[in-house]
């Protein structure tokens, strides 16, 4: 019997890609939900995927029917962007805590294995060169600081699914993205300034000729991870060979990759020079600084540094990631200003 899998989220940038990959490269049968469907295209016609549009916050009777009808459930709506962490913290609780909370609850009540997305903000601003699943500790700002109110409801719910697997034995895998970059993340055609992330705000930026705008100075670094090695990961783990992705926690991320932000946009601006029609936006690109207070709020704090260890994730699911950031940024291009007509707002 095929897996049948339940995505949560399935129209987001892992959501959408991982349901693209799965209907390709697989027999599993996957359902999904989300509030749209603009960026699952040609999915909607796949006989093997059942998508409903809903609100994880509202649509709770359609959730536990595919709750107990599924094999792997992956609960994958949050808010993961800076901004809104800082500007609408109480919103950001609701949905990446609570509502994700209801669904865990719901897969230990029917003994379902869950695959939940954890974050590599859960090691916050800890110290160490490399970030250990388990021996790392997670260091946070004061509570002033409310841009850490994100990584707070991923690490309690993190702490939730592990004390389920010890005491009810359910069967979980928490995987922590790494700066996962790519088509889709977000609308690179929408000129507002801190509605994306930042490798898609820089590159709205060059795109509408509007300075770069390098957050104290650009010298904090990330380890940028391109999508389609963060979904060949999660693929080993939704199909679990010999249970190796069982209890287990795996950072997800491109250590390779790790540069500062400066860089990225220097990166992103030479990139642009391949295509005729943004060479002049390139030549023109400004880059600026400024300061976090003015760009985030008094309720920013940043992190300098965020290499993962992928020793455990090699180890269990023979995985490696292949991208190079320069490609990364390429392909994201490419795909973007190949379909500039077509709304991903």
């Amino acid at each position: 019997m095929p897996l049948k899998v339940l995505i949560l989220g399935a129209n987001g940038f892992i959501g959408s890609s991982l349901t693209h990959a799965i209907l390709k490269k697989k027999d599993w049968e996957v359902y999904g939900m989300d509030v749209g469907d603009h960026k699952l295209g040609h999915c909607l016609g796949n006989p093997r995927f059942k998508f409903v549009e809903g609100d994880v916050m509202i649509s709770h009777e359609w959730i536990e029917y595919h709750v107990k009808k599924c094999d792997a459930i992956i609960p994958l709506v949050a808010i993961a962007n800076p901004t809104q962490y800082v500007k609408d913290p109480l919103r950001v609780f609701e949905l990446d805590f609570e509502s994700n909370l209801a669904v865990v609850r719901q897969c230990a009540k029917y003994k379902k294995r869950i695959i939940f997305p954890s974050t590599s903000e859960v090691y916050g601003m800890s110290p160490d060169r490399e970030l250990d699943e388990q021996t790392t500790n997670m260091v946070y700002g004061p509570i002033e600081k409310q841009r850490w109110i994100y990584a707070c409801s991923k690490q309690l719910l993190d702490r939730v699914i592990y004390a389920y697997g010890v005491r009810d034995n359910i069967d979980y895998t928490l995987f922590r993205p790494f700066n996962w970059i790519g088509p889709k993340l977000d609308n690179v055609f929408e000129a507002k300034e801190g509605s994306s992330r930042l490798f898609t705000q820089f590159i709205s930026n060059v795109i509408f000729q509007k300075p770069i705008q390098l957050v104290d100075g650009g010298k904090q670094s990330r380890s940028f991870t391109f999508i389609d090695d963060g979904v060949d990961a999660l693929l080993r783990i939704i199909e679990n060979k010999n249970g190796k992705a069982s209890r287990q926690i795996f950072n997800l991320g491109n250590p390779k990759n790790d540069v500062s932000v400066e860089r990225l946009a220097k990166y992103i601006i030479a990139a642009f020079k391949h295509y005729p029609e943004y060479r002049e936006h390139a030549a023109n690109a400004k880059v600026v600084k400024v300061s976090s207070g003015k760009y985030f709020g008094k309720y920013y704090q940043d992190i300098q540094k965020r290499v993962p260890s992928i020793a455990h994730a090699k180890k269990q699911l023979g995985w490696t990631p292949k991208v190079d950031l320069k490609t990364a940024i390429r392909l994201t291009l490419d795909y973007h200003l190949a379909n500039k007509d077509y709304s991903l707002t």
